[in-house]
């Protein structure tokens, strides 16, 4: 497979303090990356450095050979990169075919395939963000990451605070959107094994550094140094 994306030697953070150092990492075309480490150490930041939403302070970020580095958010969304943040960020005051609509880019994403992979947006497109559950909000944030028609989508904790029922069905959605579809994700999540399950290679951040890098599968059959490296059970 193509490389898509590349980051070499990335320091970020916000205003004068870094918190991401020496960060280097490659994702194929098509393929799905964990991105994983305990509370503090820097996720957050690194998908927020590639959405353009963090202060970068050196190293670079290339997507399919544009340097990604030197451009504002809104041209990194035209150059490929759809973003889920933990906040959603949708537009609550809109329904939510307008959330669909008014970001949409020419593409097989848009909104009736999003209806037809989340069934409860269909059944309220009427609805307003604001009327909506946060299970529901966080399947609208992906299809509005998704109608932009993106080569990587980011994902920031997308199954954070939602019921079992919603998890179960979010997992299935993103497990379709990448494997099936072939769109390459970055996931950041607290859930280690559900992730580790439908992702292709695994990122291990600590203190702002890459501390493990490898196969997601090897990682999720590997207990013991999992809980070394997250300091969770398995």
């Amino acid at each position: 497979m193509a490389e898509l994306l590349r980051v070499d030697q990335l320091s970020a953070g916000y205003g004068e303090a870094v918190v991401l150092q020496g960060i280097s990492l490659a994702l194929d075309e098509g393929a799905t990356l964990a991105l994983l480490g305990r509370n503090g150490t820097g996720k957050t930041t690194l998908i927020n450095t590639l959405a353009g939403a963090a202060r970068q302070h050196g190293g670079s970020i290339t997507l399919a050979g544009v340097a990604l580095h030197k451009l504002p958010p809104h041209q990194r969304a035209a150059a490929g990169i759809g973003w889920v943040p933990q906040e959603r960020n949708i537009f609550k005051s809109l329904t939510v075919h307008e959330n669909l609509t008014a970001v949409a880019r020419p593409g097989k994403w848009n909104a009736d395939a999003v209806y037809a992979m989340f069934p409860r947006l269909a059944e309220r497109k009427a609805n307003l963000g604001t009327q909506l559950s946060g299970g529901e909000q966080q399947m609208l944030a992906v299809g509005r990451a998704l109608v932009i028609n993106p080569r990587l989508l980011l994902l920031d904790e997308p199954l954070e605070g939602l019921a079992p029922i919603i998890v179960e069905e979010l997992l299935r959605a993103i497990r379709r959107i990448t494997h099936e579809e072939g769109l390459s994700a970055i996931i950041v999540e607290q859930h280690p094994q559900a992730i580790l399950a439908i992702s292709d290679r695994a990122v291990v951040l600590d203190r702002g550094t890459v501390v493990h890098s490898g196969s997601a599968q090897a990682l999720r059959n590997a207990p013991q140094l999992l809980d070394k490296l997250l300091g969770v059970a398995r």
